[in-house]
């Protein structure tokens, strides 16, 4: 295992070539999307379960870190990349076994079991947003200020990243202490003791022979550990950011649950579930505008980092799959689609391209797994 991890690491470029030339085979398989047909389904989950694990190789420390906060038991985003292609299997399985209308229950189940380790990664994380839907961690570099063990508007601990701008928006003090917390913060006085001992420590390596030098022991990095804020101290942030915060990710999390669950009761072809699982987004993104708004008054400049603006606008782009769920796919899509293929049909090569490709959404829209969006 160790050598295969070595050989992925050596050849990243070489194995996402080869991920890529799969799975773009995969779509032209016989019976792609047909009732009966589970085993490219399950190829293609397969080659998904390959890929996550090898760019899990890939993203995996090599060396110590200074976090230890960094070290998790359980690999959450590695976890929900599998369930999401077995996600996949599961309902191409129960379709052919039990039928369309119970084939609902086994991905509620399903979903139930996403929801669950996405709050365990939300909660792992220490309550940071979900990226990806908790497939890529959100971490960034930072340095910790030793006597400051606040909880900004996120939730997260109030640490300050290498630029010397806080994760809240505000620059750490150059001049004095922190009226707040009394902490000198990148002060002057700092900045001279540092450079004092830098100043020593290379006056001690020029005066020190070379001998000297290599029977000395190399010093362990230190590591740092980074207290994970409690759930707790998140519910009691000031001004009830922290509350808002938590609340509209945990919406964000349970939405499919709650979506597939509405389909298994009143059906695929109800507006029901379609408008709950759209009213559901909205409550999520509405929730973190408002904690957002709420920190603005406050006298804080908050800002999200480059990878959560990155992650709202991903969620907004998602909401393109309501176009291709039903009931609205089959009540307004589809026309528009089949009036666009009748034009372009007689136009040579275009028309034909444009046959496939609307047999290929069709057939993309025949799956849950595929416009959830979970």
């Amino acid at each position: 295992m160790e050598a295969y991890k070595l050989w992925v690491r050596r050849n990243r470029d070489l194995v996402r070539s080869l991920e890529s030339l799969a799975n773009g085979l995969t779509w032209i398989l016989p019976e792609r999307f047909a009732n009966s047909e589970i085993a490219p389904e399950a190829v293609y989950a397969l080659l998904g379960i390959v890929s996550s694990v090898n760019q899990h190789i890939i993203d995996a420390p090599t060396e110590n870190h200074s976090f230890a906060s960094k070290e998790q038991s359980i690999p959450w985003g590695l976890v929900v990349s599998i369930l999401k292609d077995v996600e996949a299997v599961v309902e191409v399985a129960a379709q052919h076994f039990v039928g369309d209308d119970r084939k609902w229950s086994f991905l509620a189940v399903t979903e139930a079991v996403k929801a669950g380790v996405r709050l365990a990664a939300f909660r792992e994380s220490g309550y940071k947003m979900l990226l990806q839907g908790g497939e890529m961690a959100n971490e960034e570099e930072m340095t910790v200020l030793e006597d400051n063990y606040g909880v900004n508007g996120n939730g997260v601990p109030v640490i300050y990243p290498m630029n010397g701008h806080s994760q809240n928006g505000h620059k750490a003090a150059t001049n004095g202490l922190d009226g707040k917390n009394g902490v000198v913060s990148k002060s002057l006085e700092r900045r001279a003791v540092a450079a004092l001992n830098k100043f020593g420590e290379n006056a001690k390596m020029m005066s020190d022979p070379m001998w000297m030098r290599r029977l000395q022991p190399t010093p362990e990095p230190t590591v740092m550990v980074v207290e994970k804020p409690t759930l707790a101290s998140i519910w009691s942030a000031k001004g009830g950011t922290g509350r808002l915060f938590v609340l509209g990710e945990v919406v964000h999390i349970f939405r499919p649950l709650v979506y597939v669950l509405l389909i298994r009761k009143f059906g695929i072809r109800s507006w029901t579930p379609w408008l709950v699982s759209l009213a559901v987004e909205l409550t999520s993104l509405g929730i973190h505008s408002h904690a957002t708004d709420l920190n603005h008054r406050g006298g804080k400049v908050h800002q999200l980092s480059s990878a959560e603006r990155d992650e709202l606008k991903r969620r907004k782009m998602m909401w393109a799959l309501y176009v291709m769920r039903d009931p609205f796919f089959t009540s307004y899509t589809k026309r528009h689609l089949q009036k666009a293929e009748q034009v372009l049909n007689p136009v040579p090569l275009i028309g034909f391209l444009t046959g496939k490709l609307m047999e290929l959404l069709e057939g993309v829209q025949t799956r849950y797994t595929y416009t959830s969006g979970s």
